[in-house]
C-alpha cells in the first residue's frame, strides 16, 4: 500500500476530511514514491484555527524564548541536513550537492532570524511637546500564510517562516504538492527545537487549498514565489481580501557578455548559472547576450564544457539531475523543436541525453541553442529548464535595451573587466537583482531578495530587512505621564512649546 503523506497541525500529524490525493514522484526513476493529501476548504481552516488559537501565547513570549527556538532549530538544522538534501534529492530530483546548497542558503535566513531583537527596535523622541513623548512599536501580524513552489522545498519556505516566527507571528504553509515531505520534516525539527504546538502547521493541496488560503479572513499576509501569472492571481486575490502581500513571480535572466570579459569565466558560470538544479530556478541564467565579436569562441567553451556534464540520478555524483514530472520534461522539450521552426540554431540537443537513473526518470539533458530570435517563445518564455539561449547583438547599447525590453526584472548579471562599463550597467539596467561578473546573484540573508516589474508583486521583497516590515507592524505611541505638581485640568487644544 502506498504511504500517504498528512499534513501538520497543532504539533501532530492531521489527515483531515479530504478522500483526495496526489502522487509524489521519484523524478529519476518516473515512480510513484507516496501520495499526499489535498486539504479541503475545512482542512485548512483547521489549520488557521490552530495557528489562530496559538499566537495570542506566542506572540507574548519573550523576545528571548522566540530567539532561543530560533537558534535551536538553526543547530538542528544544521546537524541534520543530509536528512532534508536526501528527501529533496529523492522528491525533487536535485543532486544532493545542490541539495545541501539549497539547505545552506535557507539556513543563512534562519540565522538571519536568530537576530530579531536587535531588528524588532522602535524609535522614541522625548519632549515633542512639554512632557509628551512619542515612540513607536512593531508587532506581529497574526496568521501568515506561505504558499512555496516545488523547485526549492526548503529553502523558499526557510526565507520567510523563521522571521514571521522569530516576529511571533503563527504559520500555516501550503508546500508544492510535488515535493511536499520537506515541509514536514522542518514542522517535526521545529517542534523539537521547542516551537509551541500551532506556532508552525502545515496544509497540502491544490488551488483548493490556495484559495481558501487566499481568502480565509483569519489570515493576515500570504507571501508566495511561483509563476508570473500564479504571482498576480494570487496578488490581486489575496489584497482583495484585505490581506498583506509578498509574491515573487518569473524570470527571464539575461548575462551580458562584453568583449573584454574572461570568456573562460563566463563559460564556467554560464554552464553553472544554466544548467544547476536543471534549471528550475528563478535565478538561472536562460539568456546569453554576447557582444560580438566573442559569441563564437564563447560558444565554443560553453560546449565543451558541456560535453563534460553527466545527467543522472542525484544520488550517484551527478552534475545534473531529472525534471521534476514528465509533463514539465515534455513541455520544455518542446521548447527545442519551437527554437528550429523559428530559425534558430541548436548546437548541443539534450533530447538524446543518456542518464545514469531509471528508464523511465524525466530526463533532459543541457541544450544549447544559438542565434535565438528575440521573437520566439524561446526567448519571450519563461522555460524553466536546462535550456540557455544565445543572443547575439553588437553593442553594450544593444544588449542593455534586450534586458530592459523584458516584462521581467529578477536577475541579471554582466561579465567584463571594464569597471566603468560594469558601474553603468548596474545603474541603467531595470532589474532588481545585478551580478558583476557573478552569474546568480542572489542576496545573502541579510539583504532581500527580488526583482522588479513582472517578477514582483507587492511592496515587499524577502527576507532581510523587508521581512522583518512585511511580518510586522507599527505602532505608533504617544504619551504623557503628569508631573506630580500638576495644576489642574486644561482642556484646550495640545500647543507646541
Amino acid at each position: 500500500m502506498t504511504d500517504i503523506l498528512d499534513h501538520w497541525v497543532s504539533g501532530a500529524s492531521f489527515a483531515g476530511a479530504s478522500t483526495r490525493t496526489a502522487p509524489v514522484y521519484n523524478p529519476a526513476e518516473g515512480s510513484v514514491s507516496r501520495e499526499v493529501r489535498l486539504a479541503t476548504v475545512a482542512d485548512v481552516d483547521t489549520a488557521v484555527q490552530a495557528a489562530k488559537a496559538a499566537f495570542p501565547e506566542w506572540s507574548e513570549a519573550s523576545v528571548a524564548k522566540r530567539q532561543a527556538v530560533m537558534f535551536a532549530f538553526r543547530e538542528l538544522l544544521n546537524a541534520r541536513k543530509d536528512e532534508v538534501a536526501a528527501i529533496l534529492t529523492n522528491e525533487h530530483g536535485k543532486v544532493t550537492s545542490d541539495a545541501l546548497g539549497e539547505v545552506a542558503r535557507g539556513m543563512e535566513v534562519v540565522e538571519f532570524a536568530t537576530g530579531i531583537p536587535h531588528l524588532l527596535k522602535g524609535e522614541i523622541v522625548q519632549n515633542v511637546s512639554t512632557g509628551v513623548d512619542v515612540y513607536s512599536v512593531k508587532q506581529a501580524l497574526g496568521v501568515v500564510g506561505i504558499i512555496s513552489p516545488f523547485n526549492f522545498p526548503a529553502m523558499v519556505p526557510l526565507w520567510f517562516f523563521p522571521v514571521a516566527i522569530a516576529a511571533g507571528n503563527t504559520v500555516v504553509l501550503k508546500p508544492s504538492e510535488k515535493d511536499p515531505s520537506a515541509a514536514i520534516w522542518m514542522a517535526q525539527l521545529l517542534k523539537e527545537a521547542g516551537l509551541p504546538d500551532g506556532v508552525f502547521n502545515v496544509v497540502h493541496g491544490d488551488k483548493e487549498s490556495v484559495d481558501a488560503l487566499l481568502e480565509h479572513p483569519d489570515v493576515a499576509s500570504i507571501s508566495f514565489v511561483g509563476s508570473t501569472p500564479i504571482a498576480k492571481y494570487i496578488y490581486e486575490t489575496a489584497s482583495k481580501n484585505g490581506k498583506r502581500v509578498q509574491a515573487l513571480g518569473g524570470a527571464k535572466n539575461h548575462m551580458l557578455v562584453l568583449p573584454d570579459a574572461d570568456l573562460d569565466l563566463v563559460a564556467d558560470s554560464a554552464v553553472n548559472a544554466g544548467f544547476g538544479s536543471a534549471g528550475e530556478r528563478c535565478m538561472a541564467i536562460s539568456v546569453v547576450v554576447a557582444v560580438e565579436p566573442v559569441a563564437d569562441d564563447l560558444i565554443a567553451k560553453i560546449t565543451e564544457r558541456m560535453s563534460g556534464l553527466t545527467v543522472g540520478d542525484g544520488t550517484k555524483g551527478c552534475d545534473m539531475g531529472p525534471l521534476i514530472t514528465k509533463e514539465h520534461r515534455d513541455k520544455v522539450a518542446g521548447y527545442i523543436d519551437v527554437a528550429i521552426a523559428d530559425g534558430a540554431e541548436v548546437v548541443v540537443d539534450g533530447r538524446g541525453v543518456k542518464a545514469d537513473g531509471g528508464a523511465n526518470g524525466f530526463w533532459l539533458g543541457p541544450t544549447l541553442i544559438d542565434k535565438v530570435p528575440t521573437t520566439s517563445d524561446v526567448y519571450t518564455h519563461e522555460i524553466f529548464g536546462p535550456v540557455l539561449s544565445v543572443v547575439r547583438v553588437k553593442t553594450y547599447e544593444e544588449g542593455l535595451a534586450l534586458i530592459n525590453g523584458s516584462q521581467y526584472g529578477n536577475g541579471t548579471a554582466i561579465f567584463t573587466n571594464d569597471g566603468g562599463a560594469a558601474r553603468r550597467f548596474q545603474r541603467e539596467v531595470t532589474v532588481g537583482m545585478v551580478g558583476i561578473n557573478v552569474p546568480i546573484p542572489v542576496p545573502v540573508g541579510y539583504f532581500s531578495f527580488g526583482g522588479w516589474k513582472d517578477s514582483l508583486f507587492g511592496d515587499a521583497k524577502a527576507y532581510g530587512p523587508h521581512s522583518v516590515n512585511f511580518f510586522t507592524r507599527e505602532k505608533a505611541v504617544t504619551s504623557r505621564w503628569l508631573d506630580p505638581s500638576h495644576g489642574g485640568i486644561n482642556l484646550g487644544f495640545p500647543q507646541n512649546g
